[in-house]
């Protein structure tokens, strides 16, 4: 962090100290802001993030300590150095213990001081990477689509996650409902627990229940080791049940009891265990035709659709079609380590109008073989040739 760009606010009632100090700290390269009591530097704290704070301790209208607890409430990352008299030393390690970047006392050691001032810059910079590095990292991809339907599904997202309510999402394959699921969670106040996510159509319906409720060793030829299951995973948190259509009739009546008591039982035990689960189940299949065809428990179904979202195929929300198409050519020319490739209104009309069958997964696909094989900018004659089936 260059001193020229950084601020320090100096917050002391001793004109005389402001001064001096201000006129070290210009002369260093960094930007002075002063304040003379508690009170007035809160109100400029409230107004602007500074790089550090330097606070004398004892103050008139609002003291040092209690100037230090406002202003972490306000913005936590913000290094404050407290500046004590040799009389309150005791007070300046009480003001490090309640989150004081560091005290000096009174005349202030000029090197010790600006070493600090330094070190605490270190620290901000440092802490604000993290930040941005932990939002990389955790941030969930965005719902991209300004059609009528996405809109819908935006907005019921924003309604029903803060709830515990259960969620049914449905849609076909490929059109996006791990996302939906995925947002529930994010803006829900379970946010900061797990997300389980379980492919009820991946695993063979002798294991699921072992999957979602765990076993005991030896309770089956092959279970070796004691396993917890995803139910026990999701603990405080969302549990994911994508493709809940394929689950067996065996299973489906666990899950019914898991919803109703919120509790589950290990394959092999006889001990309950009490669960605190959201669930959120997804599925590519018409229940209501599985429950008629005695595939699927009409209680479960009622269960687990306390809210429905429907997800559009791509066919039947083109005009996000563009929108999309350049989102996934940021998104892969990023992970090929290329310049974005620029593409012609022409080459979006051709996708818009092609018959997505695998909705955006594929289109993602498309767009991931454009970039290998079409030049700087994608032409219409691109989709023709590498994207449309020869007839």
């Amino acid at each position: 962090m260059s001193k020229s760009m950084s601020t320090i606010l100096i917050i002391d009632d001793e004109k005389a100290i402001r001064k001096t100090l201000g006129e070290i700290l210009s002369y260093e390269g960094y930007k002075m802001e002063e304040a003379g009591d508690g009170e007035e530097a809160l109100k400029k704290f409230r107004e602007k993030t500074y790089d550090v704070v330097l606070c004398d301790i004892k103050m008139p209208k609002m003291d040092g300590i209690e100037f230090l607890e406002k202003a972490r409430e306000i913005n936590n990352d913000v290094p404050i150095i407290m500046i004590s008299g040799h009389g309150t030393i005791e007070t300046a390690v009480e003001a490090v213990k309640k989150g004081a970047y560091d005290y000096i006392s009174k005349p202030p050691d000029l090197n010790r001081l600006l070493i600090t001032i330094r070190n605490a810059m270190d620290k901000t910079s440092l802490v604000t990477e993290t930040k941005v590095l932990k939002r990389k990292v955790a941030r969930v991809q965005e719902m991209i689509g300004a059609s009528a339907p996405i809109t819908k599904i935006k907005e019921t997202i924003e309604k029903v996650a803060p709830t515990e309510a259960r969620v049914l999402i449905t849609g076909e394959n490929g059109v996006g409902k791990e996302l939906v699921a995925r947002w529930i969670h994010e803006k829900s106040n379970r946010a900061t627990g797990p997300l389980v996510e379980v492919n009820c159509a991946a695993i063979p319906g002798e294991l699921i229940e072992s999957e979602l409720f765990g076993h005991e060793k030896g309770s089956f030829t092959s279970a070796i080791k004691q396993r917890i299951g995803k139910f026990e995973q999701a603990h405080g948190g969302t549990l994911f049940l994508d493709e809940i259509g394929d689950m067996s009739l065996g299973a489906q009546a666990k899950v019914l009891r898991a919803l109703q008591e919120a509790k589950i039982t290990r394959v092999g035990a006889d001990k309950d265990i009490t669960v605190d689960v959201r669930v959120v189940a997804a599925t590519n299949k018409d229940l209501l035709k599985e429950v008629e065809e005695k595939n699927f428990r009409l209680d479960l179904y009622h269960r687990l659709s306390v809210i429905l979202i429907h997800v559009p195929s791509l066919n039947d929300r083109r005009d996000d079609v563009p929108l999309l198409a350049e989102k996934f050519l940021e998104d892969i020319c990023g992970e090929y380590g290329i310049a974005k490739k620029g593409i012609e209104p022409a080459a979006l009309d051709e996708l818009k109008a092609y018959n997505w069958s695998g909705n955006i997964r594929e289109l993602r696909n498309v767009v991931e073989r454009l970039v290998i094989l079409g030049g700087k900018t994608i032409t219409r004659e691109d989709i023709i040739t590498n994207v449309i089936p020869r007839k």
